[in-house]
């Protein structure tokens, strides 16, 4: 029976999972973060993960002995010079796992995790061996990838459409931060968003397919200080980034054709974003649990590369 280990080391979580005969265990730890600051320096972020990543894997539980191949994230994207270094302390661990036991090693980055862990949660892994779009949006990406199938890689991502300026994480985490939220801040922003009754009509700023939500932050922050209740400005920031995606999903269709629409990363797992974009186009999203940064996907991709999936 095929088993693979997966490591992730963001810069937000540290992660670990085990795919084992398709049964996902799944264990992770957010990375500490002080109140009204928004992530972690990098040298932060490596401490913070080789301290973390040993109590991670353990709570997994999983036998070494069964591991048939291992698998870890590298780098943010699939593109020449991604680079980030909280993604060495997972690519430690993972190849002293893989030289310990003598099992094969498979780097892939981030990004592909990510995509991979959402259709592997919406049950459709099966997309992998045609064309798709796939929305990865989070604090450092909001990008929209036309994928294809890879033989090398299982898939490889070309940029399709972009934010211009502001990520849909940043400006998600920026606005509940001036609401006194923590951070990461999607869970409570989302929270504080379901008291609105509030009904914005909101026109995504578009340039062809990519968007611009930096005037996102500052019609928020013009919001606060003309004393709107908080709850509508959350409603509005989340209303906001659901027109930018919108906005981008039609340009793509127009350009690409009905391929399937796929949308991963933390940002995804707001229910607003996911059920109008469900109802309005069938796409498909990860879970809660599989939208923001784990490993489950590098832990499938490395059992796809076995040739196990």
């Amino acid at each position: 029976m095929l088993s693979t280990l997966g490591i992730d080391t963001s810069n937000y979580t540290t992660s670990a999972a085990f795919f084992d005969g398709g049964q996902m265990h799944m264990s992770k730890k957010m990375l500490p973060v002080e109140h009204g600051r928004l992530g972690l320096r990098q040298s932060d972020a490596v401490f913070y993960h080789v301290r973390q990543l040993p109590e991670v894997l353990e709570s997994l539980r999983f036998s070494g002995k069964s591991l048939t191949a291992a698998g870890v994230s590298d780098k943010p994207r699939s593109m020449e010079g991604s680079y980030m270094p909280c993604f060495l302390a997972g690519c430690c661990a993972a190849k002293a796992v893989s030289l310990s036991l003598g099992i094969p090693l498979y780097t892939f980055s981030h990004q592909q995790g990510h995509i991979a862990a959402a259709l592997y949660s919406a049950g459709k892994l099966g997309l992998l061996s045609g064309r798709f779009i796939a929305f990865h949006v989070s604090g450092g990406t909001t990008e929209a990838l036309l994928v294809s199938p890879d033989a090398g890689n299982i898939i490889s991502t070309q940029i399709a459409a972009q934010s211009l300026d502001l990520k849909g994480g940043q400006a998600v985490d920026r606005v509940g931060r001036m609401l006194g939220l923590g951070f990461p801040a999607g869970a409570e922003l989302e929270k504080l968003a379901l008291k609105s009754r509030a009904e914005f009509k909101i026109k995504p700023c578009m340039k062809g397919a990519d968007c611009s939500l930096s005037g996102v932050e500052n019609r928020c922050a013009a919001m606060l200080s003309k004393g709107f209740p908080k709850e509508d400005i959350a409603s509005y920031c989340i209303q906001s980034v659901l027109a930018a995606l919108d906005g981008m999903s039609e340009a793509l269709i127009k350009k690409f054709g009905s391929l399937p629409l796929v949308f991963a990363g933390g940002v995804t797992s707001n229910a607003a974003i996911r059920k109008a974009l469900t109802e309005k186009y069938g796409a498909f999203f990860a879970a809660p649990e599989y939208s923001s940064d784990n490993a489950a996907g590098i832990a499938v991709l490395a059992a796809v590369k076995k040739g196990g999936v």
